[in-house]
């Protein structure tokens, strides 16, 4: 299986699942919503992947910031845990719409989204391969440029 198919299949299935915990289950609680949203659940995630995995910068990042406004409705500033910057959807949202409150982020988040230690960040700021901000942590564009590089 090449990266490209294991990555759009992993990006499906995590959106099928948030997706679905977040919306459709409740909906299934109050309405008794089924098996049709269930379907087009499955087929929409697939259109999600690739939409995000896909060459059109721009489609990406709209569809990157209609999922997580969706997902994740509130008046307060879109700070999820460090930990779903690791997982596909994430890694999605970081690659095409970067940050949504941040123009750098910290160590720790970095290195979710890349998949590699603290450390590892650290090591790539002092070769030059991402930049340091200079309130602290790395800045946005630089992780995703090197997110970029690995794709």
């Amino acid at each position: 299986m090449d990266t490209r198919t294991h990555t759009h299949a992993d990006l499906a299935d995590d959106l099928r699942r948030i997706v679905g915990a977040r919306l459709l289950d409740p909906l299934d609680i109050l309405f008794g919503a089924g098996e049709e949203l269930r379907a087009r659940l499955d087929e929409q995630a697939a259109e999600w992947a690739d939409t995000l995995l896909g060459e059109d910068d721009q489609a990406a990042a709209f569809t990157a910031i209609r999922l997580v406004g969706a997902l994740y409705p509130g008046d307060a500033v879109f700070d999820p845990p460090v930990a779903w910057w690791g997982t596909p959807f994430g890694r999605a949202v970081f690659s095409r719409a970067g940050h949504p409150a941040a123009s750098a982020v910290p160590f720790s988040v970095a290195a979710a989204v890349l998949g590699i230690t603290r450390q590892g960040v650290h090591d790539l700021t002092v070769r030059g391969k991402l930049q340091r901000d200079p309130g602290g942590g790395v800045t946005v564009e630089s992780v995703r440029a090197r997110l970029a590089t690995r794709t």
